[in-house]
């Protein structure tokens, strides 16, 4: 039987280097995927286990007969031998697709426990903000509990995994933006190997950043049409507001210089002093870096909004005079070439969403994967340090996606992120 370039063949004729099409569900074989090219003979042993007479190829995605695959063969998952006629317990096909589902299960409950603490972060940094001039001494000491929290449990782990948080979070869009530079600064900070006093200054200073911004009219702050010259200025004065409540919550002077030069970029082009280069403190450049890139993934208007993947290709192509280039490769090697909340499709054909990145392998993120096979509530998710067969090819805008797949998927419109930090109060508790 004949599909364009695909042909039925006897299971007895498998080769390795041939690309399988198997016209089986999803969870009546122990593979991740439908289609795939044989790389072991293991592979073909379990094929010929699951009581096929014959299996469709494609030529045209297969290897030559004669000439091996180059690649070394999967060892992260393992296929149960098929068990010998007559034996109980459950088929090897059930046995290795019942582990790889209950591997998805945890990651599901991980990422609820991940987005949880972040509501819960997001919810504290909205009664910081609501509190600092009621309160000032108590919330500020409130702050500073929040950010020695994040960065013993950002500095302390064994691994750290940044995770794309979902849009609905309670209509707390407003202290998004507060969050992520902070995570995104003290994830840098773990990178650059900083000393926990100095994670917990530029925590802090990235925390209350923007503080100054309460003093700037919400018509300014809310105005989607460009600003007047006169808009612009007042808005840019918000440094200097910062560095003014600062001054009065009595915060040290590394702090207040991190929320005076937020803004202040390496070719001297920012405000509100266009200072130039190693003019800007050190901490200060960490949250540029940082700033810069949230404001290109969550501006204002949405429509005007960068994926991840376009906001890290921007500032390292075409921006990358305005950053310390130290630091702008620091971001790009914490959160990969991927981003989590990026799109994208993968070297077998299959489209999938970044959802988390471990920074100490920023090439190999977990990724679900759309099949239309699959309920979006069970959706496949794969860790890519766990796969050889396939990689990721590119990069895709939600708008590049078919209707059916970018529902499945669900891309953040509004891209935050956070950590799960079991692993390190695991490492605690020991």
């Amino acid at each position: 039987m004949n599909h364009g370039d695909s042909q039925e063949i006897p299971i007895d004729q498998l080769r390795l280097g041939q690309y399988v099409e198997l016209d089986l569900k999803w969870f009546e074989h122990p593979f991740a995927f439908s289609h795939f090219k044989l790389r072991t003979q293991g592979q073909i042993d379990t094929l010929r286990g699951l009581g096929l007479r014959a299996v469709r190829i494609n030529s045209q995605l297969g290897e030559e007969p004669g000439n091996p695959p180059t690649e070394a063969p999967p060892t992260a998952r393992s296929v149960p031998a098929p068990l010998a006629a007559g034996t109980p317990g459950p088929s090897p096909v059930m046995q290795a697709k019942r582990a790889l589902i209950e591997q998805m299960k945890a990651r599901r409950e991980q990422a609820q426990r991940v987005e949880n603490a972040f509501v819960n972060a997001v919810k504290l940094i909205r009664d910081i903000e609501k509190d600092l001039y009621r309160r000032p001494q108590e919330t500020v000491q409130q702050a500073q509990k929040l950010i020695q929290q994040i960065a013993d449990s950002i500095l302390n782990a064994p691994e750290l995994a940044i995770q794309v948080m979902g849009d609905k979070l309670g209509g707390e869009e407003q202290y998004f933006h507060s969050l992520n530079v902070t995570v995104l600064s003290i994830m840098m900070a773990r990178d650059l190997k900083l000393p926990l006093e100095l994670a917990g200054m530029l925590g802090i200073g990235a925390l209350l950043h923007d503080v100054g911004r309460k003093e700037v009219p919400d018509k300014i702050l809310l105005k989607t049409e460009a600003w007047t010259q006169a808009e612009r200025h007042f808005y840019e004065r918000h440094c200097q507001f910062g560095v003014d409540i600062a001054q009065r919550l009595n915060l040290s002077p590394t702090v207040i210089s991190i929320i005076r030069e937020h803004h202040e970029l390496f070719d001297g082009s920012g405000f509100p002093a266009q200072l130039k280069g190693e003019a800007i403190s050190p901490l200060a450049r960490i949250v540029v870096v940082a700033n810069y890139y949230d404001e290109l993934c969550n501006p204002l208007l949405l429509a005007d909004a960068l994926t991840p993947h376009e906001a890290l290709s921007l500032m390292f192509a075409k921006l990358r005079g305005k950053f310390d280039p130290l630091l702008l490769q620091t971001l790009i090697r914490c959160l990969g070439v991927y981003p989590p909340g990026t799109i994208v499709q993968l070297s077998n054909g299959a489209i999938g969403l970044v959802l988390t990145v471990n920074t100490r392998k920023p090439m190999k993120p977990t990724i679900m994967v759309f099949d239309a096979a699959i309920p979006k509530e069970d959706a496949m998710v794969l860790d890519m340090d766990h796969e050889t067969e396939f990689n990721i090819a590119k990069a895709i805008r939600p708008n590049q996606v078919p209707r059916d797949v970018y529902n499945y998927l669900s891309p953040r419109k509004r891209i935050s992120y956070y950590f799960d930090a079991s692993t390190a109060q695991r490492e605690v508790e020991r």
